[in-house]
């Protein structure tokens, strides 16, 4: 595929606290020297640079609202979402948005038969249409106005990269508001992933992580996380994706932003992915995966939906000592109660919990806090994802050495956790998520914090980890999905 220009500008570099939930408690402690204390037991914390604290939780009209309640008057023809700060447009109302009855209810209103609700929603996840002209089913007298009020076009691709020979696309899209989010699709023998961003930014400020360094600019609406599969589905319907015509058969929420920070939308789009034919893409649950940097509510919250989606973790730490630093929600809700919401979650779906852990050279790699997870995880419902952290220009962070790598696999099999090391994608294309985006932004100031590192990373999206078919070193290598390469 042809590149596709640099957008003029990216995210913007406030940053505010998640919106489904409040910042973390306060700035990191001050920073200590590498290496296990000989006396206290507890993690020794990297050096670093000081880091703005998150605001505390937004008012009411940053909250998510119900799927399907009616949307506010927006520019002619066209209905705009509630529940979005006004401080930035509100993404237009797009028939993803809304379940079935909610859909019908607006075909109703725009003085259509409800059943023409059906019929549209067909041609979006069924035949994955874009042009009203092709809804031949339609009477073309009304077809026109109702694509425009239900189809409304949400994301703009600025830049694609392409890595793998084509089997990974990476792309760089702009909302209706100027606001921007990426989304990979990485193509393996048998099946194809897509990694989709929740938020536009992150706020959860974890410092090795490119979008979270880049901050929070919004959350993305139902419809706006929908899409990037749809477009990914489209793409390889129509055989634009080197290997041949396929279909999207695994979603992971693990681009940009914390998925459970903008939780009513986040579920509501994993319904819409689920859903059969015309209700949404018909996936299959258990082919979807919803990580988080631990919001110990919102997971307990996820357990009782009565999905089978699984829930991966981005510890990236096994004590709270470093995990504050790295993970600085962490302050909010250490391990202990991170792990243990996550075992209630593996208790009431009886599905296994994966946790995500990036490498990162003498910070997180030793083995002593390999053995120090593996006394964590030992005997749970759980495997290990190790990233192997992927560096960006300029970063102080990198990954562990191989040398390194291998040892803390060996410590936690040694443990009987199930391990597997997460090859990387994409390095030639700014792969880690948020590299895209920060790419577009203007350097920053002298003395701002870099735009270090991200990957799946702790939040940051998981954009480019993904298996190859081989099975190299002690651990089996995985793609972002957990699966084998």
């Amino acid at each position: 595929m042809t590149a596709l220009p640099w957008p003029d500008r990216g995210v913007r570099t406030a940053r505010p606290g998640p919106p489904d939930q409040p910042g973390p408690a306060g700035p990191p402690r001050p920073a200590g020297q590498p290496g296990r204390p000989a006396t206290s037991g507890q993690a020794s914390r990297p050096a670093q640079t000081s880091r703005p604290r998150s605001a505390g939780p937004p008012g009411p009209s940053d909250q998510a609202g119900p799927s399907g309640r009616p949307g506010r008057a927006g520019p002619p023809g066209l209905t705009v979402l509630p529940g979005f700060s006004a401080r930035r447009p509100a993404p237009p109302r797009h028939l993803a948005d809304l379940d079935p009855a909610a859909r019908r209810a607006a075909v109703a209103e725009l003085g259509q038969p409800p059943f023409r609700a059906d019929q549209l929603s067909r041609h979006y996840f069924g035949r994955l249409t874009e042009d009203p002209a092709q809804m031949t089913d339609l009477p073309a007298a009304g077809r026109a106005e109702l694509a425009k009020a239900l189809l409304p076009g949400l994301l703009t691709a600025q830049r694609e990269q392409q890595a793998d020979q084509g089997r990974t696309v990476k792309t760089l899209w702009r909302a209706a508001d100027g606001a921007y989010l990426e989304s990979v699709l990485m193509r393996y023998p048998g099946r194809v992933t897509m990694c989709v961003s929740s938020q536009a930014g992150c706020g959860m400020a974890c410092p090795f992580c490119a979008t979270g360094q880049a901050g929070l600019t919004r959350n993305l609406s139902t419809a706006e996380i929908v899409e990037q599969v749809v477009a990914g589905a489209r793409a390889l319907a129509a055989g634009r994706v080197a290997g041949g015509p396929g279909r999207v058969s695994n979603v992971v929420f693990m681009g940009m932003g914390e998925p459970l920070a903008n939780y009513n939308r986040v579920i509501a789009a994993v319904r819409r992915l689920t859903d059969p034919v015309p209700a949404g893409l018909g996936m299959s649950q258990r082919q979807i995966t919803v990580s988080t940097v631990g919001l110990v509510p919102a997971i307990r919250k996820l357990a009782a939906e009565e999905l089978s989606v699984t829930l991966a973790v981005s510890l990236h730490a096994p004590d709270d000592d470093l995990r504050d630093e790295l993970v600085p929600v962490n302050q909010r809700w250490k391990v202990g109660e991170v792990l243990g919401a996550a075992w209630d979650y593996a208790a009431t779906t009886g599905r296994r919990v994966s946790i995500e852990y990036a490498l990162i050279r003498d910070v997180n790699d030793q083995a002593w806090r390999a053995e120090a997870l593996g006394e964590l995880l030992a005997g749970r419902l759980a495997h290990v994802n190790l990233i192997p952290l992927n560096p960006t220009p300029g970063s102080k962070w990198t990954a562990s050495r191989p040398a390194d790598q291998d040892t803390f696999v060996a410590r936690l099999a040694a443990a009987g956790v199930p391990v597997t090391v997460r090859d990387t994608r994409g390095r030639e294309i700014d792969g880690a998520c948020g590299q895209l985006a920060a790419a577009s932004v203007p350097a920053p100031a002298p003395g701002a914090p870099a735009s270090a590192q991200t990957g799946e990373a702790a939040r940051t999206g998981e954009a480019a980890r993904t298996g190859e078919a081989a099975r190299t070193g002690p651990a089996a290598r995985t793609g972002t999905d957990g699966q084998p390469g």
